[in-house]
């Protein structure tokens, strides 16, 4: 009996059979792996190609894009004219026309904040020094009043600015209190854990709504005669207190899937209660529930066009004031298609970052 030896180069050389590499192989992997997954793919086909192409053929082939809303009424595709010519008032609202250079400014001084936040990379002590400064540059830019800025009031904020400063604002400063607010919860002390349950269950216990008519109408009614209360920092207070305690019920969940070794582990190391949340529960607790709280935060981001049932003109709101001007009226579609795309960023990139920031902490091999 002989031995043939196995030569592994050779195996390696064999190519797969054609049904199972190149595109015909992607197509049987990822579109007809099953009867089920056929039957799918027939009907998505059947679907985008009745729909797409008469959709392609009204958003851009028959469109126009840079004309009067007589032409418009004319064209048979859609008229994305509704929102390039009014584009400065969808974005920048009531603010002033001379002046949308400063919260144009303050915008981009965020988005150059939230890009280097997003890279684990520059999570460094200058970031940690540059959110306070972007944030009061933002500050001054927006109201102005020194610096030789000329000041704005701030109702006449609105548009993309606004829904940006009580997203941003809100949900950072919602995250913080959510993580207080679910350690109070689990806290030895009846008092501080009655005090959280209360909160929660409270705030939870009503609609984003009247938390915001509270804030504008009956809050003002307790103020002393004289004082008042800027409405933005109010309706930005009513988010934070609104969303931190959706982020309190995430994190307890996190905090509660910690097995009891961990907190025996830190005991017998010596560390006391604030050591161990800081060094131990907290890092593997927050990192668990990334996907939940992002869902909070995707929600809370949506959620702040309803600033708009107390007056507050948000980027939803001056979209909304541009097609009732009657020579815009009957292209809403357009407008709230371009209204739905930058929504859809915002939310799109919360939800990638999640999802990058869930591979660089490697949950999965946790």
């Amino acid at each position: 009996m002989t031995v043939t030896p196995i030569n592994i180069e050779e195996i390696k050389s064999i190519k797969l059979p054609v049904t199972q590499r190149g595109v015909i192989g992607w197509f049987k992997e990822n579109l007809f792996n099953g009867i089920f997954n056929s039957v799918l793919t027939l009907i998505i086909l059947a679907f985008l190609l009745k729909f797409l192409p008469p959709f392609i053929q009204w958003a851009f082939i028959k469109a126009s894009w840079f004309t009067t809303p007589d032409v418009c009424k004319q064209c048979e595709g859609a008229c994305w004219s509704v929102v390039f010519k009014n584009l400065r008032f969808v974005i920048f609202g009531f603010y002033p026309h001379d002046l949308h250079w400063r919260p144009f400014t303050a915008m981009m001084i965020l988005f150059v904040l939230l890009f280097f936040s997003s890279n684990r990379r520059f999570w460094v002590r200058k970031l940690a020094y540059a959110w306070p400064i972007g944030l009061v540059a933002m500050g001054i830019l927006m109201k102005g009043g020194i610096l030789g800025l000329t000041s704005v009031n701030s109702m006449k904020w609105g548009g993309l600015p606004l829904t940006l400063l009580l997203s941003v604002f809100g949900l950072t400063a919602a995250y913080p209190l959510g993580v207080i607010l679910a350690l109070g919860r689990g806290s030895k002390m009846p008092l501080i854990r009655l005090m959280s349950v209360a909160y929660i269950e409270l705030i939870r216990g009503v609609p984003l709504i009247s938390l915001l008519f509270m804030s504008s109408i009956i809050f003002p009614l307790f103020l002393p005669e004289g004082l008042t209360i800027n409405n933005i920092l109010r309706a930005q207070v009513a988010i934070i207190l609104f969303t931190g305690a959706y982020v309190a019920e995430v994190v307890r969940g996190g905090l509660q899937a910690m097995p009891k070794g961990q907190f025996e582990a830190a005991d017998a190391i010596g560390l006391n209660y604030v050591q161990t949340m800081r060094l131990i529960i907290l890092p593997q607790a927050l990192k668990i529930v990334i996907p939940p709280t992002v869902s909070v935060l995707i929600s809370a981001f949506k959620d702040t066009s309803l600033v708009v049932i107390i007056a507050l003109f948000d980027f939803l709101m001056t979209a909304k004031n541009v097609i009732q001007n009657p020579e815009w009226m009957g292209f809403s579609t357009e407008m709230y298609l371009f209204v739905s795309l930058i929504y859809f960023l915002g939310c799109f990139s919360m939800s990638n970052f999640s999802r990058k920031l869930e591979r660089e902490l490697d949950t999965d091999k946790r």
